[in-house]
This record gives C-alpha cells, structure tokens and sequence, in this order.
C-alpha cells in the first residue's frame, strides 16, 4: 500500500527537575547547597531516509515522544540528557505544521533533517544559592507530512493509455495491468537500466478531464509529477476506447496547466503508443499533422520501439543537466 500522506503527533521530552539538597557533615551543621541541576529533554527530529519508501508506518504508529531529561541530585550531580527520538522518513516529504499550515521543512536529499520539537531545559538546582526550579516542558506538535515521490521522469497519459505495460517492460516494477481505467491507484515507482545509463521512473495514475479539481483520482497524485524533471505524455494512438489522440494530448496537458503553469512547462517527450495495432497507423498521420513536435512511435506491450524511446528519455535528461530544456 502507497501512503503519501500522514498526520503525526511529535513531544518533546520534558527537563528534568533541579535537585533541592544541602550537605552536612560535623563542620557544616547548617547544611551546603548541593543539588544539581536537571538534565534537558530530547529533541524530536524529522529524517530524510532513502531507504523510507512510503509513509505507511504512519498509518499505524503516530505518536512519537523524546525521552524526558533525568532529575538532578546531591552532591552536585546533574541529571542525564534524554535522547533526541529520530523519526525517519522518505525523501521528498513536506512538513507542514497543522495548526499554522506553515512549511517547516522540505526534505529533499538523504540526510535532511527537521528540528521540530525542542526538548524542556533541566531546572536548576540549589547549589548555587538559589531555589532549585522544576524543568520545562518539551514542545508538541501535530504535523502533516506529505510526500512527494522523486523521480527523474513521470509518465502521464489518460487511463488505458499503456502506462503500467511501458514501466512494467523498461523497469523492474511491477504495476498491476488490466484493461479497464484507473487499474493503477498509488503512483509506481521504477529504476531503468539501459547499457551504462540509468534513471528513475514513475508510473502516475491515470488522470482525466477535472483532475485538477480532484476527479478522478484527481489532484492527489499530481503533485507527485511536480518534483520530476521530464516528463513522457503516453498517448493511446490505436483509440482503442474511442477517444481522439489529438484531444486527449491537447486535454491531458491542459489538467496540468490548471494544475500549475510549471507543471506545463515541464520538458515533455511524446510517445505514441499501441503501434502494433492496425488503426494506430492513420492515427499517427493524423496525429503528427496537428502536433509538430516529435513523437516516438513504440508499443509498451511488445516492445517494438522501446529502445528509441529510452534513448531519446536519456538525452533529453542530459540536455535537461546542462540547461537545456526545450521540446524537440
């Protein structure tokens, strides 16, 4: 199960108390202050880890608490600081306080971390001739954590366009593939290996007409192409449900722009797919004479001209590197 979305409750652990203590002994009947002071409470701390794919841990555990800092005691001895509690969790997610709506950190690269609750100050203790004090609380928190899944290319198309047959031939990953729409539900993720180059993939559900406003599957994995750096627009050249290829291209990337303006911005290759069947053909004529930029004829089910397709992806993706960024 793909869960890219969690609400958790984050403490922090509280300050130990100062210790109130005098020593006596033969000479000091009166007593010498000694107590010590309390120790600091752990810190929670949000962590990027690649090895964290989803945020399905979420769905079951939610509660995470720091340990509280140890109490102070005689003789001058402070208490021991309470451990920071790590929470780890996968690259690309969003942090958003859920009281405020405030972004508190994006979590991009491996090693990212989040300081989001700070852990009480231990009280103070007596030794040093003033009243021992109690130690602070540790902050709390409800945040939101949102991922967003990073990939170098996203393949975009209509449902029944081929997109899981096409990350199922050029990647490892295995996406469920039927022919009835929306047989894709959570967004699948794919390394490809061609000769010495290599790239990560992902399949998104299929969008329709109003995604942008939530239907369908809607805006809820849109925001899972917005961190790709290219992206493949699948096509159903065969129509095989009876669409028009030119309207559906024409359709698919208008949900992006409403979506966002630099989601139709982003460098897109097109990919004609279902070549192998017989109408694809007089599809493509068409096609090409409304659409001028080039298109890659391939089929995702027999892998008739695949091969071209990943080459063209890893050239644009090392123009991309250089700054170069525009259509063929």
């Amino acid at each position: 199960m793909f869960i890219d979305t969690a609400k958790i409750y984050l403490k922090a652990g509280d300050g130990g108390d100062g210790c109130n203590s005098f020593y006596r002994d033969r000479s000091i009947r009166l007593g010498r202050p000694d107590g010590g002071e309390g120790g600091d409470g752990g810190d929670v701390i949000l962590l990027a880890d690649k090895n964290v794919h989803t945020l399905l841990d979420f769905k079951y555990n939610r509660h995470f608490i720091a340990e509280s800092g140890r109490n102070g005691s005689s003789n001058n001895k402070t208490g021991k600081n309470g451990k920071d509690r790590i929470v780890r969790i996968p690259l690309g997610t969003m942090v958003y306080d859920e009281k405020t709506g405030d972004l508190l950190r994006d979590l991009i690269n491996e090693a990212d971390s989040v300081r989001v609750c700070e852990g009480g100050a231990g009280g103070k203790g007596n030794s040093r001739g003033r009243p021992s004090t109690e130690g602070e609380s540790g902050d709390e928190k409800n945040v939101i954590l949102q991922l967003k899944l990073i990939a170098d290319v996203g393949i975009v198309g209509f449902p029944n366009a081929g997109k899981s047959t096409l990350i199922s031939r050029v990647s490892r990953a295995k996406s469920k593939i039927a022919g009835y729409p929306f047989t894709t539900k959570e967004p699948i993720l794919g390394i490809v290996q061609f000769h010495d180059e290599s790239f990560a993939i992902a399949d998104m559900p299929g969008l329709i007409e109003g995604a942008h406003r939530g239907r369908g599957l809607g805006d809820k994995f849109l925001r899972h192409i917005e961190r790709t750096k290219l992206l493949v627009h699948l096509v159903d050249m065969a129509a095989v449900d009876g669409r028009s290829p030119v309207e559906d291209y024409g359709a698919l990337n208008e949900e992006l722009k409403l979506y966002s303006s630099s989601l139709s911005k982003k460098p897109q290759i097109i990919a004609a797919n279902k070549m192998d069947l017989t109408q694809a053909d007089g599809n493509l004529a068409d096609f090409k004479k409304v659409v001028s930029k080039k298109v890659y004829p391939i089929s995702a089910q027999t892998g008739d001209g695949v091969p071209m397709l990943i080459k063209g992806i890893i050239s644009r993706l090392k123009k991309n590197n250089h700054g170069r960024s525009s259509d063929e």
